[in-house]
């Protein structure tokens, strides 16, 4: 099954892809790799998802986060590679950052959202390396941010 069956299949709807609001870039080929952006945690409806993990917003929320990540990153993806998934081999790598309280640990339970995803598109070729990183504050107060790196055919 290709990547965009997987897509369909799974009744899965991507974003729009968000451009940079900053001083990079969105995607960057090099050779053959991808290297997707830090994407935000936004909403189905564009609201920012915003909170601390830990205080008010619970590690279930976290995942819903990162799976909102992970489909920013897969739309970024597909742009980069012209609408065609099928130029992607596999995913290499996620960082996953969460905005959360010092005493918080589920970190890599909240970024499990994004690396599911991730999975659930492209099979084992989604299957990757991760860092799942606690930190006080994320742009604009949002929740997680998750970036990646592919591997292209």
């Amino acid at each position: 099954m290709s990547f965009e069956e997987s897509i369909i299949k799974n009744k899965i709807k991507l974003p729009e892809p968000k451009a940079p609001v900053g001083s990079y870039v969105a995607t960057k080929i090099v050779g053959k790799l991808l290297y997707i952006s830090g994407q935000i945690s936004i909403s189905e409806n564009g609201e920012l998802i915003k909170g601390k993990l830990g205080k008010e917003l619970s590690t279930e929320d976290g995942y819903k986060a990162a799976e909102r990540c992970a489909l920013s990153i897969v739309s970024q993806a597909k742009s980069a590679c012209n609408g065609d998934l099928n130029k992607i081999k596999s995913c290499i790598k996620l960082t996953g950052f969460v905005n959360s309280i010092d005493e918080f640990t589920d970190q890599p339970k909240v970024i499990n959202g994004a690396s599911d995803l991730i999975a659930l598109i492209f099979g084992e070729d989604g299957m990757h390396t991760r860092a799942a990183v606690s930190t006080n504050s994320l742009p604009l107060g949002v929740s997680v941010e998750v970036d990646a790196i592919f591997e292209l055919n």
